[in-house]
């Protein structure tokens, strides 16, 4: 189904003349383009509407050149207001037709869940996609094969954000965890301290409203004993079998209930048959990704809204007590592609446990003495 055809069923269904997106992952979702100018805000510079036949953008007279010329489609029309006379909200209420929805707040409109509309991906979207998980990963292995143990977390995030902003991708998540704060904390926002025997580097990367999360682990052999190696490795393992048997279940539910609570249990279940029953409570464990860093996140209990479909990527989180495996995975009904993927990285085959799924799944990237 087309985002047009979408739109229609929406419409339809709903019983409404229009409906309307500024928030900026569903206003990319729809024109392609950028509304945004302060990425602290919640709401975007510019609103794009639909009213069963046309898309239209309505913005203010700051901004609407700049959009014609740079961000937006030509066949998309664009309404401009002045700036200093209405709100985008107001300036939308009075050019709509009506019953109307939005995703913002907007005089006299309902409220529109954009999320489920975006699922599953469309063909255009799933290229984009590729184009953005490859040079993801080209940038975050990049500046992993480069580590030391003497490096600061803090510049290593940095580093991170130079190499994908040369790409032009945007960086809403760069975390950097050394060996002592990796084993601490699920979430490691990047301090002065420094890496030491191994680094967790996890990112979120957004470019043309799409999103792309990604971890890679390095450890050092001249600061780890071969026992510490291999226990990492372990747990490694562990998290690479769940993140596998999430993407098996995911495939397979998809073709049925489309219930992710049923791909939560596979996941409780996978953490159970190795060892570590409780893990799940300590980190969320991801979910859809596409025009949000997670379109929705698995849990024991969740609302109707989420539904397991294909295409549609995945970016399952699992975390075992200081290791993580991490990527962005279209699942479709015949298999997998992994997005965030330079085929540079060394990988190993793992099959889910209980699932008839098996995938290449980073290893850990062990930095011999002398090596850079």
């Amino acid at each position: 189904m087309t985002k047009q055809e979408r739109l229609d069923a929406y419409l339809a269904e709903n019983d409404l003349e229009a409906v309307w997106f500024a928030r900026p992952n569903s206003f990319a979702w729809l024109t392609g383009g950028s509304n945004v100018v302060d990425r602290e805000g919640d709401v975007g510079v510019a609103a794009v509407g639909y009213d069963g036949e046309d898309l239209e953008v309505v913005t203010n007279n700051i901004e609407a050149d700049r959009l014609r010329d740079e961000e937006l489609p030509e066949n998309v029309p664009v309404t401009e207001f002045d700036w200093y006379d209405q709100s985008l909200a107001e300036a939308v209420a009075d050019r709509t037709a009506e019953p109307v929805a939005a995703d913002f707040d907007v005089p006299g409109a309902g409220s529109v869940e954009a999320s489920p509309l975006r699922q599953p991906l469309t063909e255009e979207d799933i290229e984009t996609y590729r184009e953005l998980g490859r040079e993801t990963a080209q940038a975050v292995e990049s500046v992993c094969r480069e580590l030391q143990p003497g490096d600061v977390e803090s510049e290593v995030s940095s580093a991170l954000r130079v190499a994908l902003s040369a790409r032009d991708i945007e960086v809403p998540v760069a975390l950097v965890g050394g060996a002592d704060r990796a084993r601490k904390y699920r979430h490691y926002t990047p301090t002065n301290a420094e890496i030491g025997e191994y680094a967790l580097v996890s990112v979120t990367t957004e470019r043309d409203g799409l999103h792309a999360s990604m971890t890679r682990t390095v450890a050092f052999e001249s600061e780890m004993s071969e026992d510490d190696l291999n226990y990492l490795g372990e747990l490694h393992q562990a998290a690479r079998i769940v993140e596998v048997t999430a993407l098996g279940a995911t495939q397979a539910i998809a073709g049925l209930s489309g219930d992710p609570e049923s791909v939560f249990s596979a996941i409780q279940a996978a953490y159970e048959h190795l060892g570590f029953a409780d893990e799940w409570e300590r980190h969320h464990q991801g979910g859809a990704a596409g025009f949000a860093g997670r379109e929705w996140i698995a849990a024991p209990e969740m609302d109707d809204s989420a539904e397991v479909t294909t295409p549609m990527a995945y970016a399952w989180n699992p975390t075992v007590q200081g290791a993580k495996s991490e990527d962005t995975v279209l699942v479709t009904e015949d298999g997998f592609e992994v997005l965030t993927d330079t085929g540079r990285w060394p990988t190993t085959a793992v099959d889910a446990w209980d699932y008839d799924a098996i995938l290449e799944r980073p290893d850990v990237l062990v930095q011999e003495d002398g090596e850079n």
